[in-house]
């Protein structure tokens, strides 16, 4: 899991030494209303629709978009804790335009339909809990598998490219198990402020994703790295070990949550700096 529980109080210490502020974003949280994010140059023209993913335990509810003619390169897109939403959808979208055929899921669907957390990022941490709660490694496993089996059938999806993975916060370890789930499609794997990357558990998702071939990126949070140290260097030397090609960076100044728009600890110079690196790693693992 993430470490959601202290999500509010990075919240409160960033507002209060002014790196955010309510006047900035408070205003357009509500109903998980997403704030713009900067555009695309030369964006690519795209499709999108809401899609059902047929999984092992039932069907998903999923956001799928991609460049309206030709083939594209498949990203699979893990959510943080409030779930499929606006802002999601539009990182989603901000990512096909840059030539990706990308599926963002709502990881919750066993127990309900998105949106899941009716206020995005502002929703009460206690109000969406009990949805996290409810995953698991074999769920991340199975869920992964079918989802890359999902986007391989459609027709936009380049079969002959890898598929790249990127989660945010819970959906970080997500990703990292997609990694291992399928290792011979995905060939890039992002974690953004991903929370329980590392456990001294045999089944952590940093050692389970390190038997796979893929290249990572893995953008940790300040508040996150104050409160675990050393996971940045059981990361370096997991993947130093596997030689696999890992750019892992604390970001200077963020706060938990710090990518999504609709967050309330939203950084756009930070976000902005992990997009590019996003797009420098796809660039090179998936062409």
């Amino acid at each position: 899991m993430c470490d959601q529980d202290h999500f509010e109080d990075d919240r409160q210490s960033y507002e209060a030494r002014g790196l955010v502020t309510r006047k900035q974003f408070g205003a357009i949280l509500g109903a998980g209303i997403a704030m713009m994010l900067p555009k695309v140059a030369n964006a690519a023209a795209v499709t999108e629709a809401e899609v059902t993913v047929k999984t092992p335990d039932g069907s998903a509810d999923c956001y799928f978009v991609h460049p309206a003619t030709g083939t594209a390169p498949g990203v699979l897109i893990w959510p943080d804790i409030f779930g499929l939403r606006p802002a999601f959808r539009q990182m989603g979208k901000r990512l096909a335009e840059s030539g990706y055929s990308v599926l963002v899921v709502n990881p919750f669907y066993r127990t309900q339909k998105a949106p899941t957390a009716e206020k995005g990022a502002a929703t009460p941490i206690g109000d969406v809990m009990k949805f996290a709660q409810g995953l698991n490694e074999t769920t991340h496993l199975t869920d992964a598998k079918a989802f890359v089996a999902w986007l391989d059938q459609q027709a936009s999806v380049a079969k002959n490219r890898k598929i790249g993975t990127q989660g945010y916060c819970m959906g970080g370890p997500m990703a990292f198990r997609t990694a291992a789930a399928v290792p011979d499609r995905v060939g890039a794997v992002a974690s953004f402020h991903g929370g329980g990357l590392v456990t001294t558990a045999p089944n952590s998702p940093h050692l389970q994703a390190a038997k796979s071939s893929a290249q990572f990126l893995v953008a940790i949070a300040e508040s996150d790295d104050s409160r675990a140290p050393n996971d940045k260097v059981a990361l370096k030397e997991t993947f130093a070990n596997a030689k696999l090609a890992a750019e892992i960076e604390v970001y200077a100044g963020s706060a938990h949550g710090w990518c999504p728009p609709d967050s309330t600890v939203y950084s756009e110079p930070l976000a902005e700096k992990a997009w590019a690196r996003l797009l420098a790693l796809y660039g090179k693992a998936l062409a």
